[in-house]
């Protein structure tokens, strides 16, 4: 427990950090975005190649992340589901806003939180690596093609959709971290100290752009996206971990530190990955910023229970 309360704990004080930044406008108004693009062009790459090139691709295929990525599928068709119920007959969400609702429902934070949960909780790091390769490899790249496409204002060629893997930095940092893996190759600490001192600076500017962008913020208020903001809430911190019991205990037979690992991590709260991908799109940013401040004050309480219960 004291693992997640810690976790937490971080996320909150940088987190405060950067709203007392925005509160004050010591960057001034456009600092968010500025730091939003620098998360997401340089710093979350070289997070994902450090992590990727140290991984080992035998240990991805397991119950736990079989578990895990179809509660994924289903939490995010959920949230289709739910979305277009709510709005039918009505102006519904752009693309580029359901795309952002999706991912606010289904993509977790496994990278500054779900490393201390699988450290102090699950006994274990290496059960959040594959969460990390699944969604850096397959549920970013996608999300960021769809959003590359709604908000580009024309219809792609073909060979444009092809070519879209290559303009995301964070789909190319996961290729080459990937593939160096997969050679048993590892570079040197000479080359990749650097990039370590880089990719040690992606989450805590994305939780100071997080932060900076909550004065004003009125997470609870009721608007246009509030049925879209609480139904991606209540499926990331109850209905995706859910979902990952039901399929592991009662689909894949799991039992013991495997199905905890499968539903903790499915209960870890929206990825601050979430706003940056928002930010650079210009797409349903409010919605991204509410989801993850939501989500993760209620997985604190979730992912306590939930320890508790199977743990």
């Amino acid at each position: 427990m004291r693992g997640v309360l810690a976790g937490f704990a971080a996320i909150w004080v940088v987190t405060l950090v950067g709203y007392l930044i925005g509160r004050f406008e010591l960057l001034g108004p456009a600092g968010p975005n500025v730091l939003a693009r620098l998360v997401f062009f340089v710093a979350a790459p070289a997070l994902l190649l450090t992590t990727l090139v140290r991984s080992s691709p035998g240990e991805v295929f397991t119950g736990a992340l079989a578990a895990f990525v179809l509660s994924t599928v289903l939490a995010a068709g959920a949230y289709l589901a739910v979305t277009a119920l709510v709005h039918r007959g009505r102006d519904g969400p752009d693309a580029g806003t359901l795309t952002v609702g999706t991912l606010a429902a289904s993509y977790v934070n496994a990278g500054n939180l779900g490393i201390p949960v699988a450290a102090y909780v699950l006994g274990d790091v290496s059960f959040i690596a594959p969460v990390l390769l699944f969604q850096t490899m397959l549920a970013a790249p996608i999300g960021l093609a769809v959003l590359d496409v709604t908000t580009g204002g024309r219809r792609p060629s073909p060979r444009a959709l092809a070519m879209l893997p290559l303009r995301s930095p964070l789909t190319l940092a996961s290729a080459v971290g990937i593939a160096v893996a997969a050679t048993g190759w590892r570079p040197p600490e000479e080359v990749m100290r650097p990039i370590d001192l880089v990719a040690s600076a992606a989450v805590p500017m994305a939780l100071l752009a997080l932060g900076m962008s909550l004065p004003g913020s009125r997470p609870f208020a009721a608007g246009r996206d509030g049925w879209d903001r609480y139904t991606a809430v209540a499926l990331k911190v109850v209905g995706q971990p859910l979902l990952a019991y039901l399929i592991g205990r009662h689909a894949l037979g799991l039992h013991g530190p495997p199905l905890l690992a499968a539903v903790v991590t499915a209960a870890l709260p929206t990825a601050q990955n979430v706003f940056v991908f928002a930010s650079r799109y210009d797409r349903a940013v409010g919605l991204a910023r509410d989801a993850i401040v939501l989500s993760t004050v209620a997985a604190a309480a979730t992912l306590v229970l939930i320890a508790a219960w199977l743990g």
